[in-house]
């Protein structure tokens, strides 16, 4: 392991590794944004690639297996999960249109990564030439290329009225929330996804954000969501259910927290998902052991405030990542309640296949810790084909207006319609 005083290192050194780190088939970047202050956890800031990944699992029940290292060299991997992964974990199947086309599940165990701790950067695995290699690469010039207008794969009036057939859906007693998404997409666009990626940071900080290439695909991730954190044996989830607009004045904008706060729709959902996970964690916690540290903190990002919750326990001896994502995932928060009829109904209302949208990203460190995302706020783009695609969503329950879900929708995906410079269009 090399380490190098933050000190000694430009002031671009990240750009300039980022930039380095995507010429790999395999890169994962996690960055936290020094939001520690203003969500209740982050990702570590690290950096991994790998030219190759063989033997990787593209499945849960190969999971565990890989997982385990070599006796004496303990390993860090990287990678992620879809949310096609529920037909493995459920009698579901995913039937809907994609084009997208990412493996439901991947993870690598990369050649070199590197790691920001407060003052120091440590590189670890191969090590030689990689920080002159590093320090060697340019940065062009920030300038992204046309994006051209985005489509929605579901109009606003099919949308609104799927949003009333959730409602009927929830009064004949079929769920008690549903999260409704939808997808704003374009076909070939040629974009830099590295100036894209920073673009969208500068423009939506987020505590839980990321680059991810898998060969062709990309991942652009401003996610303010931690899915499962684990360290020392303790399990967390911190579910994401409420939105309001950032205010324009500070008194606007403390107004604006108060309201999204003591809103009683609001805090059903939430509390609704609040219970689904705490029921989740319950399937691999020791018994007795899970709590809710936090129920209804109000936390501010660039454009929105968010109601989120932290359910915690106490992981049963001998249970293993896959054991835990079987339990757990796809995440209460993007799927609603109970679960299964609640993604049953998503196959039936949604238009295409979500991918890694409201899928997972994260890590897994040698000591055994991980943490993992949700992936929302977020940009799936394939450089191959030029496909890019924009999903959000929100939660239906009887209570809801559609024409406020629709807008709602469109709040989420304001910051990287921003990041792009290009617009939803209405045609």
């Amino acid at each position: 392991m090399l380490r190098i005083p933050l000190s000694d290192l430009p002031a671009d050194f990240r750009a300039r590794a980022l930039q380095w780190a995507a010429q790999f088939a395999h890169c994962a970047y996690y960055e936290h944004n020094d939001l520690q202050h203003s969500a209740p956890g982050t990702f570590g800031r690290m950096l991994a690639v790998a030219p190759a990944a063989p033997g990787a699992p593209t499945t849960l029940a190969e999971l565990p297996a890989y997982l385990q290292p070599e006796p004496g060299q303990p390993r860090p991997v990287f990678g992620f999960v879809t949310y096609e992964v529920k037909n493995e974990i459920e009698a579901l199947s995913s039937q809907n249109p994609s084009g997208l086309a990412w493996p439901a599940v991947h993870f690598f165990a990369p050649e070199t990564w590197l790691r920001w701790q407060p003052d120091t950067l440590e590189i670890h695995g191969r090590t030689s030439g990689v920080l002159a290699a590093i320090l060697a690469t340019r940065v062009p010039e920030a300038a992204l290329a046309a994006v051209p207008p985005l489509r929605p794969r579901m109009p606003q009036a099919a949308y609104l009225a799927a949003v009333e057939a959730v409602r009927e859906d929830i009064l004949n007693g079929e769920a008690y929330e549903l999260n409704l998404c939808q997808e704003f997409y374009a076909e070939g666009v040629a974009l830099d996804p590295v100036a894209a990626f920073w673009r969208l940071n500068d423009v939506s900080p987020a505590p839980y954000a990321g680059f991810l290439r898998y060969h062709d695909h990309y991942l652009l991730c401003a996610s303010p969501e931690c899915f499962l954190t684990q360290q020392q044996g303790v399990i967390s989830s911190q579910p994401i259910k409420g939105t309001r607009r950032r205010g324009s004045s500070p008194a606007e904008d403390e107004a604006q927290r108060r309201a999204l706060l003591h809103d009683e729709k609001e805090r059903a959902e939430n509390l609704m998902i609040v219970d689904l996970v705490r029921n989740d964690l319950a399937r691999v916690a020791r018994p007795g052991t899970v709590r809710v540290p936090e129920l209804f903190g109000t936390y501010g990002f660039r454009h929105v405030w968010q109601l989120i919750s932290t359910v915690a326990a106490d992981l049963k001896p001998g249970v293993n990542l896959a054991d835990i994502l079987r339990a757990t995932f796809p995440m209460g928060s993007m799927t609603g309640a109970p679960k299964i009829r609640a993604m049953q109904l998503i196959e039936q209302y949604e238009t295409n296949r979500r991918g890694l949208y409201s899928g997972s990203f994260g890590y897994v460190l040698p000591d055994g810790s991980f943490n993992f995302n949700v992936v929302i706020r977020s940009l799936q783009y394939r450089v191959d084909t030029g496909y890019l695609s924009l999903q959000v969503g929100s939660a239906i329950t009887y209570d809801s207006v559609p024409a406020h879900e629709y807008q709602e929708c469109l709040l989420k995906a304001r910051g990287v319609l921003e990041a792009l410079n290009t617009v939803i269009s209405q045609a």
